[in-house]
């Protein structure tokens, strides 16, 4: 039985798989066209010059290899069983079907993974790939991630995302009506937003049906644009207080049957601040202790919302 007062990814991959199942993340060699003069140059503010979130990963091997590595390592460290390809860093839908095809297949043919994630921008889902995707997800267990970041057109600018707010919700659209199970990533503490306005995107979250989403913190991390503004002291960061009553009002704001992937930033290695964010479990452990503290859990505003208007009729 979940004993957490949200709904973690983790309790549907025991559901499902009936085992414990673990991500790998691989590097495919793809790029952005937030990078490569497409629509940008330079990338968000907040991702590197290896990709977002991509440390760790074993780059210049092959698709499978680089599972085969993760495969001992989550072994190992945490007696997995089965596994799920992440295709992580950078666009992972940004080249022609015939070679995302390839690199799927790849990796689904490694022993014991079970399925696809792939990360990907709302710009980079053009039909034809939108089709393929679908097709995976009939065919094995297929997420598609999704960066949301912002859901206000200003932020998205200041942040240098390259596209606007229009582009992710028809994306998230075209993704729903093919039935592919969508997370989203959203990020807390962007420069210039208001407690209300961050806690607005949970109603376009629900009313998209995401299945899941990925809460991070705005953390800063070496060799990004964020982190030239941090040196410059024109970025303020959240302290974890302020981050902690955040994510717990985001998620009393969330539909319950909403699947929680993260809940805070991992900057690993190349974090510079705030530093704060590297102590992950006490994050987490705050968020849930905030929850018991308050007594409430995902969704709850929503089901007192509903009690209310209920008791009106």
């Amino acid at each position: 039985m979940n004993a957490k007062r949200y709904n973690p990814f983790s309790e549907e991959l025991k559901r499902v798989f009936g085992c414990r199942v673990h991500r790998i993340s691989v590097d495919a060699g793809f790029t952005c066209p937030n990078r490569d003069g497409t629509v940008g140059s330079g990338g968000c503010l907040f991702c590197g010059d290896r990709g977002s979130g991509s440390f760790g990963i074993a780059r210049g091997e092959t698709v499978a290899d680089q599972l085969e590595q993760g495969k001992e390592v989550m072994v190992r460290k945490y007696k997995a069983k089965k596994f799920l390809a992440y295709f992580q860093p950078y666009t992972n839908t940004y080249a022609p079907v015939a070679t995302l095809a390839a690199l799927y297949d790849a990796a689904l043919a490694v022993p014991d993974v079970v399925g696809l994630i792939v990360g990907t921008r709302p710009d980079c889902l053009p039909r034809e790939t939108l089709e393929l995707l679908a097709a995976y997800h009939r065919k094995t267990w297929f997420w598609l991630e999704l960066g949301m970041q912002s859901t206000l057109d200003r932020t998205l600018q200041t942040i240098r995302r390259g596209h606007d707010s229009a582009a992710f919700i028809t994306a998230a659209r075209a993704v729903k009506q093919r039935g592919i199970r969508l997370a989203v990533h959203i990020i807390l503490g962007l420069p210039g937003e208001s407690r209300a306005e961050m806690l607005s995107s949970a109603a376009i979250l629900n009313d998209l049906g995401v299945d899941a989403v990925k809460i991070h913190l705005l953390h800063v991390n070496r060799n990004t644009l964020l982190a030239e503004l941090h040196a410059k002291g024109d970025i303020t960061l959240l302290e974890k207080d302020e981050y902690v009553g955040l994510v717990c009002d985001f998620l009393e704001r969330l539909e319950p049957r909403i699947f929680i992937q993260r809940l805070t930033g991992d900057g690993g290695k190349d974090l510079l601040a705030p530093l704060w964010s590297a102590a992950k479990f006490e994050v987490l452990n705050a968020i849930d202790d905030e929850l018991e503290r308050r007594g409430s859990r995902q969704g709850a505003l929503l089901l007192q919302s509903f009690t209310a208007s209920d008791t009106k009729l």
